[in-house]
C-alpha cells in the first residue's frame, strides 16, 4: 500500500482477507504471508486516518469554544479472574 491509499480502497483489504479466512476449510499457508502482511499495511492506512479525523474534530470543536474533552485512551479490560464476567450474578 502507498500513502495515496484511500480509507475506503484498506478497508476493503481488510473485509476481502477477513472473507477469505473465514470461507476456507483448510488454512492456505501458502497464502498466509501475504494476507497478514497486506492486512497489517491495510490497518495502518485506516488506523491513520480515523486518528487524523478524530484529532481533526476535536480541534475544530476547540476552537469553536465547546467544551469537549480531550480524547482518552479506552480502558484496559479487566484481568482474568477479577469475577466481572458480564453477568449480574453477585459473586457471594
Amino acid at each position: 500500500m502507498n500513502k495515496e491509499t484511500t480509507f475506503k480502497q484498506a478497508y476493503g483489504v481488510l473485509t476481502q482477507h477477513a472473507e477469505t479466512l473465514r470461507n476456507q476449510e483448510e488454512p492456505n499457508i501458502d497464502d498466509l504471508l501475504k494476507i497478514v502482511t497486506e492486512s497489517v499495511e491495510a490497518y495502518k492506512v485506516c488506523k491513520g486516518r480515523i486518528d487524523a479525523v478524530e484529532k481533526a474534530l476535536e480541534e475544530a470543536l476547540q476552537s469553536a469554544e465547546l467544551d469537549v474533552p480531550a480524547r482518552t485512551p479506552p480502558a484496559a479490560p479487566a484481568p482474568a479472574g477479577s469475577g466481572d464476567d458480564g453477568s449480574d450474578d453477585i459473586p457471594f
